[in-house]
């Protein structure tokens, strides 16, 4: 005689058959959860507070597509964004510090030329670099026959280079991988920058760029303390990714002042 309706033999195909229901829907889940991360469009923050007047994290509310990352990826993003939110304060710093700059970029005010930088839509990759990306619109800022806006150039010449060693995405997966070689060579590379930016001059010997100004009775080093920040970020997450992925860097040695930007 078969099972009784309410019997223990019903409760186990019962739990039989919802088991195999959720079981199957898993991969689906997966599935769409991971064509929304194909679609998900870059993010960029705005400029990071300035020193001293950071605010206190706020709790980030949960999304369906946090069931993708592990604790790793969450902290890449947020090594990606603090990155890119000192780079967008630099850039401003600099229109603040270089005002012609601005007048050759053809906007009004320096908020208008940044967010015109950090366009999400172009990836900084913008028609005004002539293709010019990473560190070959950082050069092209610093190149004494460059009659174009200098500030622009090196700005978003510098978050795109960041940007590119977390694989060119500002969300990351349990499916990426970050390359530790990459975020290495990105830290390497701000120091570069930044050594550039403080050296590079015009046939006269006037300076390109003004930066840091340590001469004056107020010193101002706030632009080395954003360097700073951005060479960390990418030192520390070259190391968590190093062993997250088992794997080895290769350290480089450069004399800074002849130094050639690393492969990304």
């Amino acid at each position: 005689m078969g099972a009784e309706a309410g019997g223990p033999g019903t409760a186990r195909a019962r739990q039989v058959a919802i088991g195999s229901r959720q079981a199957g829907c898993l991969p689906l889940l997966a599935a769409a959860l991971a064509l929304a991360a194909c679609a998900t469009p870059h993010s960029y923050p705005t400029a990071a507070a300035p020193t001293g007047k950071r605010a206190a994290p706020a709790e980030a509310e949960f999304r369906a597509t946090d069931l993708l990352k592990s604790d790793v990826d969450s902290a890449a993003e947020l090594h990606l964004q603090e990155s890119l939110a000192s780079t967008r304060l630099l850039m401003e710093k600099l229109y603040r510090r270089n005002p012609r700059e601005l007048k050759k970029s053809g906007y009004l005010t320096v908020e208008a030329a940044v967010a015109r930088g950090f366009d999400p839509k172009y990836g900084f990759r913008l028609p005004e670099l002539k293709g010019a990306h990473g560190t070959e619109a950082i050069q092209l800022a610093l190149k004494p026959e460059y009659a174009g806006d200098r500030v622009f150039a090196f700005s978003v010449g510098l978050a795109g280079m960041v940007l590119l060693a977390y694989g060119d995405k500002t969300e990351i997966y349990l499916t990426d991988t970050l390359d530790p070689q990459k975020l290495y060579n990105a830290a390497r590379n701000v120091e570069i920058a930044a050594w550039k930016l403080a050296n590079a001059r015009d046939p006269y010997g006037q300076l390109l760029l003004l930066s840091n100004e340590a001469a004056a009775d107020v010193k101002n080093l706030s632009f080395e303390r954003e360097f700073g920040k951005l060479i960390a970020y990418q030192d520390v997450m070259s190391r968590v990714a190093a062993q997250r992925t088992n794997r080895t860097i290769r350290r480089s040695t450069q004399f800074i002042a002849t130094a050639i930007f690393l492969p990304i």
